[in-house]
């Protein structure tokens, strides 16, 4: 389980505009520290703040008659980008000092590593770097992937694909660049389109996963009943049935990566070696069995059965 996000200023609610900056922060700490500490144990990361990069100049602004500006954004032009950002992860940290907290943001220019450098230096600990992907123009394709992956890997950081989105149907228009911009009255799934986004599907997890640095990976939305923007980016079609991309994406997982009951055969000494996926194992000979769990970055286990 991971919560989404604890800080965006997008959507602030409006009655926290009422409130002045010096209240607004202790708000929004107070915020932060209730939805993490009553989550302990059931949701333990989070995207500790969202979208940073365009903060403040994207301002949300209210409507006109209102006058007063979105609270968050307001807050982050006074004390500035990275003291926003220290807030929501440190207040987060204290209340449940296991958690794993994400610096999310959709803008993966160098803007967004001019950022990321600043934090770091600022001593913020980040846990971890969120990468959006919503391909609503098409698959980026491996070797546009494999650029972001190795820019962002270099702050030796594990990174999470947070929001990723393969449509079937017709691409969003080359030329849109805030993808907020594009409004149809329909955009439906189309069998073409389906082929095509489970091609994209299992081509872009298997780059993902390839790529040491990666440690989760985020679809953004199951089905396209009530998907962002409507856009046709669900695995299953609004009326639940599953896409060819479903089925892709679950033979990758369930079939061709995860390890089934296998039959193994010991070596001359009794002996003999497992690869596989972080996780936890069971192995049995006979009437004797034993557990294990391979971590990253651990020593291998040696298992002896009894």
């Amino acid at each position: 389980m991971k919560g989404h996000p604890l800080v965006w200023h997008t959507l602030a609610p409006d009655w926290l505009r009422r409130y002045s900056d010096e209240d607004v922060e202790k708000i929004v700490r107070a915020r932060v520290a209730r939805e993490v500490t009553s989550f302990a144990g059931l949701i333990d990361t989070w995207d500790a703040i969202n979208e940073v990069v365009i903060m403040p100049v994207f301002a949300n602004e209210p409507p006109p008659d209102e006058g007063v500006p979105n609270a968050i954004t307001r807050l982050c032009r006074r004390i500035g980008r990275i003291p926003t950002i220290r807030l929501a992860f440190e207040e987060a940290r204290r209340a449940n000092p296991t958690t794993t907290l994400v610096l999310n943001d959709f803008n993966l220019s160098t803007a967004y590593e001019c950022l990321i450098e600043g934090v770091l230096e600022a001593g913020v600990q980040v846990d971890a770097i969120g990468l959006q992907s919503h391909m609503h123009q098409g698959y980026w394709g491996e070797e546009r992937t494999q650029e972001v992956l190795e820019r962002f890997a270099r702050y030796g950081l594990p990174l999470h694909w947070t929001e990723t989105t393969l449509l079937s149907g017709d691409l969003m228009p080359p030329e849109i660049v805030d993808l907020n911009d594009y409004q149809v009255a329909e955009w439906p799934s189309t069998p073409a389109g389906e082929e095509r986004q489970a091609d994209d599907i299992v081509r872009h997890y298997r780059t993902l996963l390839a790529h040491p640095s990666v440690e989760a990976i985020t679809y953004w939305g199951i089905t396209d009943r009530g998907s962002w923007l409507g856009a046709p980016a669900g695995l299953v079609r609004a009326d639940g049935t599953p896409k060819p991309a479903y089925e892709a994406l679950r033979g990758l997982v369930k079939g061709e990566w995860w390890l089934a009951p296998t039959r193994l055969r010991t070596d001359s000494e009794g002996k003999v070696p497992v690869r596989g996926w972080a996780g936890d194992y069971t192995v049995s000979a006979g009437d004797s069995s034993a557990q294990w769990t391979l971590q990253q970055d651990a020593p291998s286990p040696v298992v002896i059965l009894p």
